[in-house]
């Protein structure tokens, strides 16, 4: 009899046995179950989110290509229409002015048109540089970069202390978009940020960039800036993004800002 009672608790205890590693294996299994499904759904969501991000960056690319040729053709009439029809009328003006039987007033007159003739060749010159800067695609960003700063500190009280490096990894598409976001902090600083100095550090790193601008302006409200950017600062966000990059942007009222932009690999 106690052989038989024992021999049932022997029983009942292997499947007590049994039952509990069934219940361990079918909760591990439904613990893998869940995790692989929500691993894979993490995974469609992320490549979902992937998809929308290269539509947008294509879009940005696209934008931003139509732009540069929309400057470019600018660029080219001012060169080719305006400013050749300008010195058309500069070199009549001078032809006239040699003619002897010209008055004094005469003469006044034709110098009055020659001056504004001249300065408005000197505007439209400037506007075609800037639209599409020459000494870029002949002589690189480097030099393209500190004419740049020359033109905004010759005859101002604005100071750009500045230490640029070349980026000889970069072609020139790339040189454009970090050209323009220059110029683009820049003239945010100046116009936004009421800045007078300013500073700008290029550094080539092992596989990018990284580009410091820092301003001694005005600032500006950092929750202000994360909720809503000018046309200026969203031109920034459009080329960094095409470049692959990440900005980082420090203000606050009355203590200037700092742009600092990593880039460890280039788009298109």
């Amino acid at each position: 009899m106690a052989d038989e009672f024992s021999a049932n608790q022997e029983q009942i205890i292997g499947a007590l046995v049994y039952s509990i590693i069934f219940l361990v294996l079918v909760t591990l299994g439904l613990i893998l179950f869940f995790y692989y499904s929500r691993k894979k759904i993490i995974e469609k969501e992320v490549e979902k989110v992937n998809i929308k991000l290269d539509h947008q960056k294509k879009i940005l690319q696209t934008t931003i290509k139509v732009q540069e040729k929309e400057r470019n053709r600018i660029a080219q009439d001012l060169h080719d229409a305006i400013s050749s029809k300008l010195n058309v009328v500069s070199l009549t003006t001078n032809v006239l002015l040699d003619d002897a039987s010209m008055n004094t007033d005469q003469k006044e007159a034709l110098n009055h048109i020659l001056d504004i003739t001249t300065r408005t060749l000197e505007s439209a010159r400037k506007i075609a540089h800037e639209l599409m800067p020459p000494i870029l695609d002949k002589f690189g960003l480097k030099v393209a970069l500190e004419e740049l700063f020359d033109e905004f500190t010759s005859n101002t009280p604005i100071k750009i202390n500045h230490h640029i490096e070349s980026l000889g990894n970069l072609d020139k598409s790339n040189e454009l978009h970090v050209f323009r976001i220059a110029q683009e902090l820049i003239n945010n600083a100046l116009r936004h940020g009421k800045a007078d100095q300013l500073q700008m550090e290029l550094k080539k790193e092992l596989d990018g960039f990284e580009l410091v601008f820092k301003d001694n302006g005005v600032g500006f409200d950092m929750n202000h800036y994360n909720k809503k950017s000018g046309i200026g600062l969203q031109n920034i966000k459009s080329r960094v993004a095409i470049l692959n990059g990440q900005l980082f942007v420090e203000s606050s009222k009355n203590k200037g800002s700092i742009f600092t932009i990593n880039c460890h690999s280039y788009g298109y």
